[in-house]
């Protein structure tokens, strides 16, 4: 496979204006004026070769046009150029940490329902992800032939939450695009009104404006997904119980509990878009400082065997996530590092970036929170984890659970027999 530039140039000289959205936080804010900075990029791609083909966008399934865009700032950036597998050297410990989910559980999530592999005559107009021999690799699914939903359903959610993750995975399988109100822990604005909708105070809470639905618990969410817009067959790494919950949270050690806190930051006048798949660590480093920061993002599903992926592909020239739309700046942009570091820049209340993506697997505030080599863990983690909680290099032996997971990903409490984050 073969690196192609992404050619998207915006105002005529591909740099963007941000404009500065009005501010929301618990408290008076300030923020410094923002300096120019020019993003080199870094992180996965797969990218076939460029096309001359003229672009036609799929009848479906279909995504929500981008908003009109504002463009008044003097701050100004350099859009990124997307290059092949390759991860920025101050975060090979952010992506190994966001890894783990992968492994914990088995996949669930990269694949959308149905999917399977076959070998074509190599055709340079068509998205695939690896060409040899004047063959490529397509990859389809049976989402075609799922009911889809004219409007994307809404998900009141937290990065950090297992049973938030187990609906995530689904929406990935099923293919839905999904407009996220990031609720995490002291949010001011997601949080209480998910809260004064449902009348209770438990996430995931979703809500389907093509049905009227709205429902708790995790289980019965991912049941009422699959038969409405799939083939009513949960896949078996989502049915089983508490299982599932455990594997879910497992894999969340890796970020020791990102995505669960609210920052202060500045609301913006409309949702950001966000082309991601579950399974990604690339996506879920990304997906971290959205919650935090209590961004509403519409994500455009893409997993492996999702047709959105030509979509991708015949409108950028290659297929790589995730991939930012910002509708209140123009600004579009491939780079999970670039992409928070432009998050935080033009979002944050704090204008520092986060600690959690520098050198170091997922270290946090405090003393005892760094990380030697690979994935070991000395003591002084917190009371959440308790004692043996410590992890051996390269999670070998001493990896010991305890009881005290739920309270480790920052939830002030999570009960199996609700299936849902407080």
């Amino acid at each position: 496979m073969a690196t192609i530039s992404m050619r998207n140039v915006l105002n005529g000289g591909g740099v963007n204006r941000i404009a500065a959205p009005t501010t929301r936080s618990k408290g008076v804010s300030k923020l410094a004026p923002m300096q120019s900075k020019r993003f080199s990029v870094r992180a996965e791609a797969e990218t076939p070769k460029p096309t001359n083909a003229v672009k036609a966008v799929p009848a479906k399934p279909a995504v929500p046009a981008v908003p009109a865009v504002k463009k008044t700032s003097a701050v100004t950036y350099k859009i990124p150029e997307p290059k092949t597998f390759f991860v920025r050297p101050d975060q090979y410990g952010a992506v190994a940490g966001a890894a783990l989910p992968f492994a914990f559980r088995l996949a669930t999530g990269a694949f959308t329902s149905g999917y399977s592999v076959s070998f074509k005559p190599n055709d340079e107009s068509k998205y695939s992800v690896a060409r040899m021999g004047g063959q490529m690799v397509v990859e389809s699914s049976a989402i075609d032939g799922f009911k889809r939903p004219a409007q994307p359903i809404v998900l009141y959610e937290f990065e950090a939450c297992p049973f938030c993750k187990k609906v995530r995975e689904a929406c990935a399988i099923l293919d839905l695009d999904v407009m996220f109100k990031p609720c995490p822990k002291d949010s001011p604005t997601f949080r209480p009104e998910a809260i004064a909708d449902g009348g209770k105070k438990m996430f995931p809470y979703l809500k389907d404006p093509n049905t009227g639905m709205a429902m708790y618990e995790s289980d019965d969410i991912i049941q009422y997904l699959f038969n409405e817009y799939g083939d009513g067959e949960v896949p078996l790494t989502l049915r089983l119980g508490p299982v599932t919950a455990i594997t879910a949270g497992l894999g969340l050690l890796g970020r020791m509990g990102k995505g669960s806190k609210y920052r202060d930051a500045k609301v913006p006048e409309m949702p950001l878009q966000v082309w991601s798949y579950e399974a990604s660590p690339f996506c879920k480093v990304v997906r971290e400082t959205l919650v935090e920061l209590e961004l509403p993002h519409l994500m455009i599903s893409c997993a492996r065997g999702s047709p959105k992926r030509q979509q991708l592909f015949e409108e950028k020239g290659l297929f790589q996530v995730p991939y930012l739309i910002d509708p209140n700046t123009g600004v579009e942009m491939f780079e999970s590092a670039e992409i928070v570091e432009y998050l935080e820049k033009s979002t944050a209340f704090n204008l520092g970036l986060d600690p959690g993506l520098g050198p170091g697997l997922g270290q946090g505030p405090g003393p005892g929170l760094g990380l030697g080599p690979g994935l070991g863990l000395g003591p002084g983690l917190g009371p959440c984890l308790g004692p043996g909680l410590g992890l051996g290099p390269g999670l070998g032996p001493g990896l010991g659970l305890g009881l005290g997971l739920a309270c480790w990903v920052n939830m002030e409490e999570a009960w199996v027999e609700h299936e849902a984050c407080f």
